[in-house]
C-alpha cells in the first residue's frame, strides 16, 4: 500500500474537524457580537450574514499539520522541520490574519490596510524568501537583489488583493483557493511539511465552502472575511514564490515552476490587475469599491451566483488543462501567456455583449 499522501490525509480531516467544530461556534459569537456582513448595494446578500468565519482556518491549519508531523514521528520518521523561511510566512501570516480580523471587527481604511499589508509583505524577502531567478522567462534567469525584494513584494500584495477582491459572492474565493492549494499538496508531496499544511488549509477550506454555500437552510451561512480572505492570499503567495526556490524547485525546472504558479493564480490576478486598470483609465480611485470584478461582470449578465460560481471555476480549469497541453506542445512561456490573457478577455468579451443583447 501507498503511504505517500497519509499525512495530507490525516492533516485534511483534523483540520476538517476543528472546522466542523468552531465554525457553530463562530456564529454563535457573531450574532451575540453583531458581527455580520451588511447588504449594500455593491452586495449579492439580502440578509446580515455573520463575517467571520476566516477565523478557523489558521487554528485548524496548525492543528491539522502538528497531527500530520506526530504520524511522521509514530510511522518511525522524524516529525517536520520547519525551516527560516516559514518562521517568516508565520510571522507575515499571523499580521495578515490580525489585520483582517481588526478590519472585521472593526473596520479599517482601504489605504491603511495596505500600508500594514505591505509591511507583511516585506517579511517574506527580509527572510531571503523571494524571487530572484525568472527561470528563463523572456530569457531572464538571475535578476538583482534590490529587483528581486521590490518584484517579491509586489506579488504578494497582487496575490493577496486578488484573492481577497474577488471573495464576492458564495464559494468563489474558497472554491479557488481550494483547488490552488490542492494542487500545491500533490506538486510539493516530495516535502511533507508544506504538503501537509496546503491539505490541512484545504481540509478547513471544504467544510467551510459547505458552510457558505449551504449553510442558509440550517442557520449556518458563514462569510470568511477579510481575515480569512486576506490570509488565504498569504499562504497563496508564499506557496508560489516558495515552489520557485531551491532546493522546493528541481533544478531543471526552468520556465516550468513559474508557469504552473502563475497558472494557478491567474483568474484572481488577472481580474484585480484589470479592475485597477480600468478603475486608472476611468478616473475612479484605486480603492474606491465598485462592480466590475468577474462575478459582477457574469451576473449583470444574467448568470445566478451559482452559475457564476460554475463558470469561474471551470474558466480556472479550463486554463490549466490549456497550458498543460501547450507546454507539452513546446510553446513558450510569453506565448502560452497571451493566449491566457486572450482567452480571459474573450470570454468577458462573451459574456458582455449576452448581457447586452438581454437587455
Amino acid at each position: 500500500m501507498d503511504y505517500t499522501f497519509f499525512p495530507q490525509i490525516l492533516a485534511f480531516f483534523s483540520a476538517a474537524i476543528v472546522t466542523a467544530i468552531g465554525l457553530p461556534l463562530i456564529i454563535k459569537a457573531c450574532r451575540y457580537y453583531k458581527y455580520f456582513d451588511l447588504p449594500n448595494e455593491r452586495k449579492v446578500h439580502s440578509q446580515p450574514i455573520p463575517r467571520l468565519g476566516g477565523l478557523i482556518f489558521m487554528p485548524a491549519a496548525v492543528v491539522g499539520l502538528l497531527v500530520a508531523s506526530r504520524l511522521s514521528v509514530f510511522n518511525g520518521g522524524q516529525e517536520y522541520v520547519f525551516g527560516v523561511s516559514t518562521i517568516a510566512m508565520t510571522i507575515g501570516g499571523v499580521m495578515i490574519y490580525l489585520i483582517g480580523i481588526i478590519d472585521d471587527c472593526f473596520g479599517m481604511k482601504a489605504t491603511h490596510k495596505f500600508v500594514l499589508q505591505t509591511v507583511a509583505a516585506f517579511i517574506l524577502p527580509l527572510f531571503n524568501l523571494m524571487i530572484i531567478d525568472l527561470n528563463g522567462l523572456f530569457g531572464i534567469h538571475q535578476i538583482p537583489l534590490w529587483t528581486g525584494y521590490l518584484l517579491t513584494v509586489m506579488a504578494i500584495l497582487t496575490i493577496v488583493n486578488a484573492i481577497n477582491l474577488i471573495d464576492g459572492i458564495d464559494g468563489l474565493s474558497s472554491g479557488l483557493c481550494i483547488l490552488i492549494l490542492l494542487a500545491y499538496t500533490v506538486l510539493l508531496v516530495d516535502h511533507p511539511a508544506i504538503s501537509s499544511l496546503n491539505a490541512a488549509i484545504v481540509g478547513s477550506l471544504v467544510v467551510f465552502w459547505c458552510f457558505n454555500m449551504f449553510g442558509r437552510v440550517g442557520g449556518l451561512k458563514i462569510f470568511m472575511g477579510d481575515a480569512g480572505s486576506l490570509f488565504l492570499g498569504y499562504v497563496c503567495a508564499y506557496m508560489s514564490i516558495k515552489s520557485m526556490m531551491r532546493p522546493i524547485a528541481p533544478m531543471d525546472c526552468g520556465e516550468e515552476q513559474m508557469l504552473i504558479s502563475i497558472t494557478l493564480l491567474l483568474i484572481p490576478v488577472l481580474d484585480v490587475m484589470r479592475v485597477a486598470l480600468q478603475r486608472r483609465f476611468t478616473g475612479h480611485g484605486m480603492f474606491q469599491a465598485d462592480k466590475t470584478h468577474i462575478h459582477h461582470i457574469l451576473m449583470k449578465a444574467g448568470l445566478s451566483m451559482h452559475a457564476t460560481l460554475t463558470c469561474i471555476l471551470s474558466l480556472f480549469l479550463v486554463i490549466c488543462g490549456i497550458n498543460y497541453a501547450l507546454w507539452a506542445c513546446h510553446l513558450s512561456m510569453p506565448l502560452i501567456l497571451v493566449i491566457d490573457v486572450a482567452i480571459y478577455m474573450l470570454v468577458l468579451w462573451i459574456v458582455m455583449l449576452v448581457g447586452k443583447s438581454d437587455n
